[in-house]
């Protein structure tokens, strides 16, 4: 039986950058030391406690299962902090980034960015990570998400062509590859191609080059759905749209599934032709706006689900109402503070959150840190009132939170109520959610009936300003 070596360290490492995905690979694998290994056991050093609670907790089976695959004997895999890995010689640290960089360019064959489909016709690959599950849907992308669910259910029958717009970052092409995923999954006979205008191009010109025109088009018959992302970028390539026209008058004409995206409805794509406008309108053309509230802080706590990543609720909301634009910018501002947390060990707390999207330039908030509503002194949260209201009244959270109605519940509930409207700002339909799911007019009328008693009861008021003031609102 061998005793785990060095060597042996390499190949295991070699074999988890193609077993573990690869962005929970190169945000929580990064250098591996040998401290200590016997004929049946392992210990490895890594950069940092996060790293050793993580791997231990997250990844130990693959690990394990990774090690034990070069070396059979190993029964026990353990973990340390080695303060000295980024200051040892190379020859006794594996750098995993470096390692998983190798394994990519080995399988670089099976990761092709496009695939053919039938002769003449390439498809870019698909990501997994879009799905039409995973899509945080809001009020400005229901009709959108409920659209693709009903094409992916019944492609070429239920609206086609489907059309969605709308400005960068806003999910299209999160929902046309979604899409694509779904056919795929529910229709597996089905020949899908997604694709982008700027490759649709490409591919025309090819095809004028080699003078394969007429090859082009027949073989685009033998597709079932075309998913064309960023249509827009065809204005002024007069040729490329007459080749488009022709292939959309074809495959609808069969029967077959087409869904587009642009950046604006078909109507302001003034520089397509009138007649490519037209057909793209003869469908259904959805458009998608900016998430409200809600919305994006559901968008943020799914992101940090999907990563692994924990997030103080103050945080998840700071973000939230601070990154307005899109839903790009979120996962952007989100990897800006994974990374800083993972390299420099920065926490993730308000006033560094804070720091940072002043940095980015999201906002100007370096005026804001002491007086924004969503920022101060005191990093007010609903779960500080909720706590606070409880406090001061002597009444359970729980039973504060829920749809009890006895009479003694009723004003510790409404002067939450209140607090979170008239202090922190919530929406009805936000206070609602956090109360057992209560419908925004009834959230209304405990608010306004609140104010009423205020304006009667001098008691109320005084225990309403014991509560602000505990709180600093």
């Amino acid at each position: 039986m061998s005793q785990f070596s060095f060597s042996h360290l390499g190949s295991a490492v070699h074999i988890m950058s193609g077993a573990i995905r690869k962005q929970d690979f190169l945000t929580y694998f990064k250098k591996f030391s040998l401290i200590e290994s016997t004929e049946t056991s392992v210990t490895l050093g890594v950069v940092s406690s996060f790293h050793k609670d993580n791997l231990s907790k997250k990844f130990y089976d693959e690990i394990k299962s990774a090690i034990v695959s070069v070396c059979p004997g190993i029964e026990v895999v353990d973990f340390a902090v080695d303060e000295r890995i980024d200051v040892r010689p190379e020859t006794e640290v594996v750098d995993c980034r470096l390692a998983h960089k190798n394994q990519e360019k080995q399988t670089k064959k099976e990761q092709v960015e496009w695939v053919q489909i039938v002769e003449w016709v390439n498809s870019r690959l698909v990501s997994d990570r879009y799905q039409l599950g995973n899509f945080i849907v809001g009020p400005s992308t229901q009709l959108a998400h409920a659209a693709c669910d009903a094409v992916a259910r019944k492609p070429g029958a239920s609206y086609n062509p489907l059309y969605l717009y709308g400005n960068v970052g806003l999910g299209k092409t999160h929902l046309l590859q979604g899409t694509a995923n779904a056919i795929r999954a529910k229709h597996k006979n089905l020949r899908v191609v997604y694709t982008t205008a700027d490759k649709f191009l490409t591919d025309y010109v090819a095809s004028i080059k080699g003078r394969s025109i007429d090859k082009l088009r027949e073989r685009y018959r033998q597709i079932d759905v075309l998913v064309l992302d960023d249509v827009q970028f065809l204005a002024g390539k007069k040729q490329t749209q007459e080749e488009l026209y022709n292939i959309f008058n074809i495959l609808y004409e069969a029967g077959k599934q087409i869904i587009l995206s642009g950046d604006r409805p078909p109507k302001e794509l003034t520089e397509l032709e009138d007649r490519l406008q037209s057909r793209f309108e003869w469908g259904i053309t959805v458009d998608l706006g900016e998430p409200d509230y809600e919305t994006r802080l559901a968008i943020v706590q799914e992101k940090c689900r999907a990563r692994e990543f924990l997030l103080a609720s103050d945080v998840t909301e700071f973000i939230a109402e601070n990154v307005t634009t899109n839903v790009r910018e979120i996962e952007w501002v989100l990897n800006q503070i994974i990374a800083e947390h993972d390299l420099k060990g920065t926490p993730p707390t308000l006033e560094n959150v804070a720091l940072r999207l002043s940095k980015l330039s999201i906002r100007s908030l370096a005026t804001s840190v002491t007086s924004s509503r969503t920022f101060r002194s005191t990093h007010c949260s609903y779960e500080d009132l909720i706590q606070a209201v409880s406090g001061h009244f002597g009444i359970e959270i729980r039973t504060l939170l829920s749809e009890d109605r006895k009479k003694e519940n009723m004003i510790p509930r409404q002067v939450a109520m209140y607090l979170l409207k008239n202090k922190l700002n919530y929406t009805y339909e936000r206070i609602g959610n956090i109360f057992s799911g209560r419908n925004h007019t009834a959230v209304m009328y405990s608010c306004k009936k609140l104010e009423s008693v205020m304006k009667k009861d001098q008691q109320v008021v005084y225990e309403v300003n014991v509560i602000r003031d505990k709180l600093g609102i």
